[in-house]
């Protein structure tokens, strides 16, 4: 089969061997994948937690055709439309964990239009949801809301009740459509004066909840946006990966500070929080409440122009590759 690996002089399309689903897996007849983050570290050389390295099949989300399923695999068949994360996913065909794998919904969403949500869906809802403790009525920022999974993290918190919904990003036209996914307020985070925005915007008080996917340079003006006993989840590291941290105003607010990554997590974690996001979320993904824009669609054979598009950084949304 044709994927895109990691190669000596970068990102190869080439034949490789079909993958096996083991028992507790499904082989799917892959139609879209979408682009995420991490595939640029990948696609680099670098490892992105297990993942990386020469003749590595690039891809963390797809969609297709079941072709096959594991024996120990239940209420999923060959034929079924799906979505899923996993890995190797810029193929022509890759399994995926059962727990990782949803059937795509009975209405009229595209291949291409589900391979932008299983990563968007997973990650956010537990850091919106599980992790950040989101309630009805509160404020939430999140920083770097202008990528797919920001995008979703928006929608989440308004389907899940939030007051006041805060997006971040340092593009000025992308920044004025945040208002399409959720936002009721757009900041610049490349402004010194952000925070001060946002403790306007909230009666001095600060955000009960922040979704970090920036870090670096905006830690600590994070700590004083956000309020008494609030939280910050840290999901990314767009700003970097290190940066100053003020412990004296840390403990001041009373800040819990969670980090969270699907690198360390076990098999049966990402089932659970892939079991949790469904049952909460899956009326509104069915009703297309939930949903994300795709910025623009490559060939499978077009892979390394798709991660040199998302590495130039002027994409709204998602960008995905047909199969």
């Amino acid at each position: 089969m044709k994927a895109a690996v990691v190669g000596a002089n970068g990102v190869e399309v080439k034949d490789v061997a079909n993958p096996v689903p083991g028992p507790e897996q499904v082989l799917v007849k892959v139609k879209a994948a979408g682009l995420n983050r991490a595939d640029l570290t990948v696609a680099s050389g670098r490892m992105h937690g297990g993942s990386g390295g020469p003749g590595t099949v690039l891809g963390m989300e797809f969609s297709g055709e079941v072709a096959e399923v594991g024996a120990a695999v239940k209420d999923i068949k060959p034929g079924d439309r799906v979505m899923c994360s996993g890995a190797a996913a810029y193929a022509e065909y890759a399994v995926a964990d059962f727990g990782r794998t949803a059937k795509i919904p009975a209405n009229n969403m595209t291949f291409p239009q589900a391979a932008t949500l299983p990563v968007a869906l997973q990650t956010m809802h537990d850091a919106v949801v599980t992790n950040g403790r989101l309630k009805d009525g509160e404020a939430i920022l999140i920083q770097g809301a202008s990528s797919g999974v920001g995008l979703m993290a928006m929608q989440i918190a308004k389907f899940k009740g939030a007051r006041l919904v805060i997006g971040s990003s340092t593009n000025a036209e992308r920044r004025a459509r945040l208002v399409e996914f959720g936002a009721d307020l757009a900041i610049d985070s490349s402004d010194p004066g952000w925070a001060d925005q946002v403790l306007k915007a909230t009666d001095g008080k600060g955000v009960d909840l922040i979704v970090d996917q920036v870090s670096g340079k905006v830690a600590n003006d994070n700590l004083r946006a956000t309020a008494i006993r609030g939280r910050i989840v840290n999901v990314g590291r767009l700003g970097g990966f290190k940066g100053e941290f003020d412990f004296d105003l840390h403990a001041l607010r009373r800040i819990d500070y969670i980090g969270v990554t699907f690198r360390t997590r076990s098999v049966e974690e990402v089932r659970e929080i892939n079991r949790r996001m469904r049952a909460d979320l899956w009326p509104a993904v069915e009703s297309g409440k939930l949903a994300l824009p795709i910025d623009r669609a490559f060939p499978l054979d077009e892979a390394a122009a798709a991660l040199a598009h998302m590495k130039a950084n002027k994409h709204l949304g998602k960008i995905v590759l047909t199969v």
